[in-house]
């Protein structure tokens, strides 16, 4: 059946509860009410439906030779299932992870490094121009490219 094979990969769903923000906890309780309704309907069916009887509605149906016709109309009826084309690419993916996972980690720890920062600083109503630059360098005015900031040379007006 399609639908087995589409829940062979479970979904973590504390780990999915950790990262739900508070005002987004309905939503989530309704999104797993029905997934998990959705996931015992899917259990509750049979691998393979019943075979159909068709001497039982032979005997029933008046009409002579409309079973017959329903009968070999519903042999030929082929369901086209949908052909996978991403797994192949989810599976690559799923090869490139650790080098992801590192780039995230480096990532995590160039945030942990700015968060230590902005602990450790001054307030910014305390702070003086010299603690600034020396707190974020990246704001220290270069004067040899700006020698007149914040005014522009007379020649350029």
């Amino acid at each position: 059946m399609a639908g087995r094979r589409a829940a062979l990969k479970a979904i973590d769903w504390t780990a999915f509860a950790e990262r739900v923000p508070p005002n987004q906890r309905t939503m989530f309780n309704n999104l797993k009410t029905r997934s998990d309704a959705i996931a015992a309907k899917l259990t509750s069916l049979p691998e393979k439906p019943p075979a159909i009887d068709w001497s039982y509605y032979r005997s029933v149906v008046a009409k002579a030779g409309m079973v017959d016709e329903f009968e070999k109309k519903f042999s030929a009826l082929k369901v086209p299932e949908p052909v996978d084309t991403q797994t192949a690419i989810i599976n690559a993916q799923e090869e490139e992870a650790p080098c992801f996972v590192f780039f995230l980690f480096s990532d995590h720890l160039f945030f942990l490094s700015q968060l230590e920062k902005f602990k450790n600083m001054i307030a910014f109503d305390q702070m003086t121009i010299e603690d600034l630059n020396d707190t974020f360098p990246e704001t220290k005015l270069d004067k040899e490219k700006h020698p007149y900031w914040p005014h522009k040379p007379i020649a350029d007006l």
